[in-house]
């Protein structure tokens, strides 16, 4: 057997989520479906979660298989079993100890909102329509407060099991680019709904209703001021780096 790193993108709106589930069809069980049509039994290992709505545009799994298959041949007829709302972009032969999360060292989220007051019926699915007095100054500032390492378990979503609520961000950045509005995290791990929280927490800050002094409260000393995520529409897990 031979391990191959895939990386994929998808369109979240048509998935129930990035982890296989019962009750709606998931990347996971999609990718997984894929491969029994071209007689693969391995399961796959994806990098990371996203939840219900949520995009990638460079997201990773990892996946065993016999070696008479080469990336291009494996691309092939994976494409071919594949909806159109999930592409394979590239395939690496990895070494068996790479892990498609475990191996990770940063991942890459961005969240694109606008403030148009027309929504385009086109964009709906991925892009989030914010209201239009927007501070970005504000939020440019406030941001800023997210980078370093920090005990993030009053920006996580409620019921989440995990061993430790401590992630660092190294980046933590908003930019416009012509009529779109661009929140950019580049971290070590992120905790579920983590960013659609900050995000949804930097809008208050945007419209005056929340002031940086708030997100230090909440963020440094756990005072739990809101909790209101953005919505999932607008993010996008854009790139794993190894």
């Amino acid at each position: 057997m031979i391990r191959f790193a895939v990386r994929i993108a998808y369109d979240g709106s048509k998935f129930f989520g990035s982890q296989s589930q019962t009750g709606g069809l998931t990347v996971e069980d999609c990718l997984n479906k894929a491969l029994n049509r071209i007689n693969i039994s391995s399961s796959v290992v994806i990098a990371g979660r996203t939840d219900r709505g949520v995009h990638a545009t460079g997201s990773v799994f990892h996946i065993d298989v016999p070696k008479f298959w080469t990336p291009e041949k494996f691309k092939y007829a994976l494409s071919r079993s594949l909806p159109d709302s999930l592409l394979i972009i590239k395939i690496n032969i990895v070494d068996k100890n790479f892990h498609a999360r475990f191996s990770a060292k940063k991942r890459v989220y961005r969240y694109i909102a606008s403030t148009e007051e027309n929504k385009n019926p086109f964009q709906n699915n991925y892009i989030s329509f914010i209201k239009k007095d927007l501070d970005l100054n504000k939020i440019n500032k406030a941001i800023k407060l997210f980078e370093g390492k920090h005990d993030f378990i009053a920006f996580m979503k409620v019921g989440s099991e995990i061993e430790s609520s401590v992630r660092t961000i190294f980046k933590a950045r908003i930019y416009k680019h012509k009529k779109l509005i661009i929140f950019v995290f580049e971290g070590d791990g992120f905790l579920r709904s983590q960013i659609r929280l900050m995000v949804g927490f930097l809008l208050k800050i945007g419209y005056g209703e929340l002031n940086i002094e708030d997100l230090k409260n909440q963020l440094l000393f756990g005072k739990l001021i809101f909790r209101e995520p953005a919505l999932p529409n607008g993010l996008y897990l854009s790139k794993i780096k190894y």
